[in-house]
């Protein structure tokens, strides 16, 4: 499996988390949202401006900002 971070995931394609990197606060967030190590996330909506994207996971739709995903490890 190739190891990429969450914002280079292309639309519909599924990448499974491995880790979460950065600001505590916003790493915090995530994980109460859910988005764990093993959850499968699929980028399905990109905003008109290209940030930020909208992710699919665990049956919930999350907007996440460019920033961020650059901090969220996967798997494809």
């Amino acid at each position: 499996m190739n190891e990429k971070t969450l914002n280079e995931l292309g639309i519909e394609q599924i990448g499974i988390v491995c880790k979460i990197v950065g600001e505590e606060t916003i790493k915090r967030r995530l994980l109460d949202l859910g988005l764990i190590e093993g959850t499968n996330i699929k980028p399905v909506l990109i905003s008109p401006s290209g940030d930020p994207r909208a992710f699919e996971f665990r049956g919930s739709l999350i907007a996440i900002r460019e920033e961020d995903s650059k901090n969220i490890k996967i798997k494809i």
